[in-house]
């Protein structure tokens, strides 16, 4: 669901961190929240299985998926413009056992339609807010499992469900090695990509990092894009340290750099942000707070301060607590 490097919750907590509960929210909305919550998540999974199980095997039933619903509330201000507001879903339901080693995949928002680096940069984690315009049904092909080993190759294909329908074909490949049996590690992620109504896509992402110590680990991100609708080359650099301040808080600092290279390439916008991330409700809420300080091309590169307050749910059976 997320490529970026998880700090999770299950770690033990750093050595004279007073013990922690599992939320900062009163008995009273625990109550409310709770059954709420399980029901939700009862439905999403079992949604899940029921679908996968009329195409697939009676495997469906007690096979892992990766289905999940999340709803997102964002405030987003920038220095000299008004608060911006998005409330919004996103979504998946993953069905394992249709075939052997083939995948039944619905979810809403593609990568290929969340926008330039740029937007997809300005958001908190790499899964943005969905919309059920952009709603996708297709089968994935799966490749080797292990990327440590070998490339990690899947083949896709399907439709956007609009209309008019929009099919689409996909093919990702992904990689890990680790450098020298040290504490590097490089993982790459691509992707290639045609929509009959948006035309090729294609995007590689290479992520170099090592952890420091137990609770900190350390980044460094390039991305590049190229979407036919803007026929542009884009690009993004990004230095991060990512640091675990207890079994529920993380703290991430970051650099970055974003520009466009057509025939003059030039730096449309560096930054820098510290991202305080709090899981608040028992592993499924989380609050997020992202000050950053931006270096705009269109601004003169005059400072412009941006602040980022996130509220999201998740829904699903199996959590990864606290991610950056």
């Amino acid at each position: 669901m997320v490529t970026l490097v998880a700090l999770g919750l299950e770690a033990q907590a750093a050595p004279g961190d007073a013990p922690l509960g599992d939320s900062d929210l009163p008995e009273w909305a625990d109550k409310k929240l709770g059954p709420f919550h399980a029901r939700v998540s009862r439905w999403v999974e079992d949604t899940s299985r029921s679908i996968d199980g009329f195409f697939g095997t009676t495997d469906a039933l007690t096979v892992d998926t990766d289905s999940y619903l999340r709803i997102r509330q964002d405030l987003d201000w920038r220095e000299g413009e008004p608060f911006e507001q998005d409330l919004g879903a996103r979504f998946r339901l993953d069905l394992p056992t249709t075939e052997d080693r083939l995948r039944l995949i619905i979810e809403s928002e593609p990568e290929e339609t969340r926008g330039t680096l740029a937007e997809q940069e300005s958001t908190l984690t790499d899964d943005q807010t969905g919309s059920l315009d952009d709603l996708l049904v297709g089968l994935n092909r799966l490749g080797e499992r292990d990327k440590r080993r070998r490339w990690n190759t899947r083949v896709g294909a399907g439709i956007k469900l609009r209309l008019p329908l929009d099919p689409y074909v996909r093919l990702t490949s992904q990689r890990l090695w680790t450098l020298n049996e040290g504490p590097w590690q490089l993982n790459s992620d691509n992707r290639l990509s045609w929509f009959n109504g948006d035309g090729y896509a294609a995007r590689t992402r290479w992520d170099l990092g090592r952890a420091l110590d137990d609770s900190r680990h350390l980044r460094f991100l390039t991305n590049v894009q190229w979407r036919e609708t803007k026929d542009t080359l884009e690009f993004s650099q990004a230095v991060e340290l990512n640091r675990r301040l207890n079994r529920r808080s993380v703290l991430r600092y970051s650099a970055v750099a974003l520009g466009e290279s057509g025939s003059s390439p030039a730096i449309e916008d560096s930054y820098l942000q510290v991202r305080y991330r709090r899981d608040i409700h028992k592993g499924f809420t989380f609050v997020d707070v992202s000050p950053s300080l931006h270096f705009r091309r269109e601004d003169d590169r005059d400072p412009r301060w941006a602040l980022t307050l996130s509220l999201e749910m998740y829904f699903r059976r199996h959590i990864d607590r606290v991610s950056l």
